[in-house]
């Protein structure tokens, strides 16, 4: 006689109700959206650094191209291609899909192969050395 009740109730507690359920996924879903902002500007810096990266690659081949033209730069980034692992039309576009902007200018009495993009937030990104 005693045991039927400890069995009934032993019975009636084997799930999970609704309210535990959701307070359970109420939290999974703060705490993913909290670690998808960290995640989302680590993502962000990934592509500005690749970006400084790819400007130093094609600075390189835009001087290489320099040296092997009697100091004529080049007159535009498609030229400097041959001098780029890959050789592709893609290593011209920033992570955002944008071109990378291409100038020679006179800095201090020298010609300077200046080449840029701007990231989504203004951050301006080039080889000029401040």
């Amino acid at each position: 006689m005693i045991l039927q009740p400890l069995q009934r109730r032993a019975a009636r507690r084997a799930a999970f109700t609704l309210m535990e359920v959701l307070v359970v996924a109420v939290i999974l879903v703060i705490m993913a959206g909290t670690a998808s902002v960290f995640v989302f500007r680590y993502l962000e810096d990934a592509k500005k650094d690749r970006a400084q990266m790819d400007i130093v690659t094609l600075t390189t081949a835009a001087n290489t191209f320099k040296l092997r033209n009697s100091g004529q730069p080049p007159e535009n980034l498609e030229q400097v291609l041959p001098y780029v692992t890959g050789q592709s039309e893609s290593n011209l576009i920033d992570p955002w899909g944008n071109r990378y902007q291409y100038q020679v200018t006179e800095i201090n009495g020298q010609q300077m192969i200046v080449i840029s993009t701007t990231a989504p937030d203004g951050t301006p990104i080039n080889n000029i050395k401040n």
